[in-house]
Protein backbone atom coordinates (compact mmCIF):
# COMPACT_ATOMS: atom_id res chain seq x y z
CA UNK A 1 0.00 0.00 0.00
CA UNK A 2 1.09 2.99 -0.99
CA UNK A 3 1.91 5.32 2.26
CA UNK A 4 1.79 8.65 0.81
CA UNK A 5 -1.89 8.65 0.93
CA UNK A 6 -2.38 8.27 4.83
CA UNK A 7 -6.25 8.10 4.57
CA UNK A 8 -5.96 4.73 2.57
CA UNK A 9 -2.79 3.61 3.97
CA UNK A 10 -4.64 4.06 7.66
CA UNK A 11 -8.37 2.23 6.33
CA UNK A 12 -5.91 -0.43 5.32
CA UNK A 13 -4.34 -0.84 8.50
CA UNK A 14 -7.55 -1.05 10.18
CA UNK A 15 -8.80 -3.84 7.60
CA UNK A 16 -6.17 -5.78 8.57
CA UNK A 17 -6.21 -5.34 12.18
CA UNK A 18 -10.20 -6.40 12.18
CA UNK A 19 -9.28 -9.58 10.03
CA UNK A 20 -6.32 -10.46 12.28
CA UNK A 21 -8.47 -10.16 15.69
CA UNK A 22 -11.48 -12.20 13.57
CA UNK A 23 -8.84 -14.86 13.35
CA UNK A 24 -7.31 -14.68 16.78
CA UNK A 25 -11.35 -14.65 18.61
CA UNK A 26 -12.16 -17.87 16.27
CA UNK A 27 -9.07 -19.83 18.01
CA UNK A 28 -9.21 -18.49 21.09
CA UNK A 29 -12.73 -19.20 21.75
CA UNK A 30 -14.25 -21.85 19.78
CA UNK A 31 -16.62 -23.74 21.55
CA UNK A 32 -14.70 -27.30 22.10
CA UNK A 33 -17.14 -30.24 20.97
CA UNK A 34 -16.43 -33.11 23.92
CA UNK A 35 -17.75 -36.09 21.61
CA UNK A 36 -16.23 -34.44 18.59
CA UNK A 37 -12.73 -33.18 18.53
CA UNK A 38 -11.71 -32.46 15.07
CA UNK A 39 -7.94 -31.09 14.93
CA UNK A 40 -7.79 -27.83 13.08
CA UNK A 41 -3.77 -28.15 12.24
CA UNK A 42 -1.07 -30.93 10.96
CA UNK A 43 2.47 -30.25 12.62
CA UNK A 44 4.97 -30.37 10.52
CA UNK A 45 7.72 -33.44 10.36
CA UNK A 46 10.50 -34.98 9.35
CA UNK A 47 10.51 -38.83 8.71
CA UNK A 48 14.13 -40.52 8.40
CA UNK A 49 14.96 -44.33 8.26
CA UNK A 50 17.95 -46.29 9.19
CA UNK A 51 18.60 -50.23 9.50
CA UNK A 52 17.40 -50.93 12.94
CA UNK A 53 14.10 -48.02 13.35
CA UNK A 54 12.35 -45.75 11.65
CA UNK A 55 12.28 -42.16 13.05
CA UNK A 56 9.79 -39.46 13.11
CA UNK A 57 10.32 -35.76 14.23
CA UNK A 58 7.35 -33.15 14.78
CA UNK A 59 7.88 -29.74 15.50
CA UNK A 60 5.61 -29.61 18.40
CA UNK A 61 7.11 -26.18 20.26
CA UNK A 62 5.54 -26.01 23.96
CA UNK A 63 3.37 -29.03 23.56
CA UNK A 64 3.93 -31.81 26.54
CA UNK A 65 5.04 -35.00 24.85
CA UNK A 66 3.29 -37.04 27.53
CA UNK A 67 0.12 -35.19 26.65
CA UNK A 68 0.82 -36.45 23.13
CA UNK A 69 -0.83 -39.79 21.60
CA UNK A 70 1.23 -41.61 19.31
CA UNK A 71 0.05 -45.21 17.75
CA UNK A 72 -0.02 -47.36 14.91
CA UNK A 73 -3.16 -47.26 13.23
CA UNK A 74 -3.55 -49.42 9.96
CA UNK A 75 -0.37 -49.03 8.79
CA UNK A 76 -0.03 -45.57 9.86
CA UNK A 77 1.74 -43.90 12.84
CA UNK A 78 -1.13 -41.36 13.75
CA UNK A 79 0.64 -37.91 16.26
CA UNK A 80 -2.68 -36.46 17.71
CA UNK A 81 -2.66 -34.10 20.86
CA UNK A 82 -3.29 -30.38 21.51
CA UNK A 83 -1.49 -27.00 22.15
CA UNK A 84 -3.11 -25.09 24.62
CA UNK A 85 -2.80 -20.91 24.83
CA UNK A 86 -0.56 -20.17 27.19
CA UNK A 87 -1.99 -18.26 30.02
CA UNK A 88 0.13 -14.80 29.45
CA UNK A 89 -2.10 -14.62 26.85
CA UNK A 90 -5.03 -13.66 28.48
CA UNK A 91 -3.99 -10.58 29.72
CA UNK A 92 -0.77 -9.54 26.64
CA UNK A 93 -0.94 -7.06 23.93
CA UNK A 94 -0.20 -9.23 20.80
CA UNK A 95 1.94 -8.30 18.67
CA UNK A 96 2.28 -11.36 16.80
CA UNK A 97 0.59 -14.91 16.94
CA UNK A 98 1.93 -17.36 14.39
CA UNK A 99 2.24 -20.96 16.26
CA UNK A 100 -1.27 -22.84 15.84
CA UNK A 101 -3.21 -23.87 18.96
CA UNK A 102 -5.85 -26.05 19.64
CA UNK A 103 -6.01 -29.58 18.85
CA UNK A 104 -3.77 -31.28 16.22
CA UNK A 105 -3.48 -34.93 14.32
CA UNK A 106 -0.63 -36.02 11.48
CA UNK A 107 -1.24 -39.37 9.98
CA UNK A 108 2.01 -40.44 8.59
CA UNK A 109 2.53 -43.76 6.09
CA UNK A 110 4.80 -45.84 7.09
CA UNK A 111 6.95 -47.98 5.08
CA UNK A 112 5.57 -51.05 4.87
CA UNK A 113 7.21 -53.70 7.55
CA UNK A 114 6.76 -55.05 11.15
CA UNK A 115 7.39 -52.68 13.99
CA UNK A 116 8.16 -53.53 17.89
CA UNK A 117 8.43 -51.03 19.99
CA UNK A 118 7.08 -47.53 19.31
CA UNK A 119 9.59 -44.50 22.08
CA UNK A 120 9.12 -41.15 22.26
CA UNK A 121 11.08 -38.03 23.77
CA UNK A 122 11.51 -34.38 23.47
CA UNK A 123 14.37 -32.69 21.88
CA UNK A 124 14.84 -29.47 20.64
CA UNK A 125 10.99 -28.95 20.52
CA UNK A 126 10.22 -31.62 18.54
CA UNK A 127 8.55 -35.05 19.39
CA UNK A 128 10.40 -37.54 18.03
CA UNK A 129 8.96 -41.24 17.79
CA UNK A 130 10.83 -43.90 17.36
CA UNK A 131 9.85 -47.47 15.99
CA UNK A 132 11.74 -50.13 15.81
CA UNK A 133 11.79 -53.08 13.16
CA UNK A 134 11.27 -56.12 13.88
CA UNK A 135 14.26 -58.26 13.37
CA UNK A 136 16.18 -55.00 12.45
CA UNK A 137 16.03 -55.41 8.80
CA UNK A 138 15.84 -52.77 6.35
CA UNK A 139 12.15 -52.42 5.11
CA UNK A 140 10.90 -51.03 1.82
CA UNK A 141 7.91 -49.03 0.89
Amino acid sequence: MNRGNSRDWMWSEALQMLAQAERLHGQVFRPQRAAMRVPTWEPPIDVLETEQQVLILAALPGVDVDQVEAVIQNGALVIAGERTVPEELKTATIHRLELPQGRFERRIDLPAGVYGDVKRFAINGCLVVTLAKAGGRRVRP
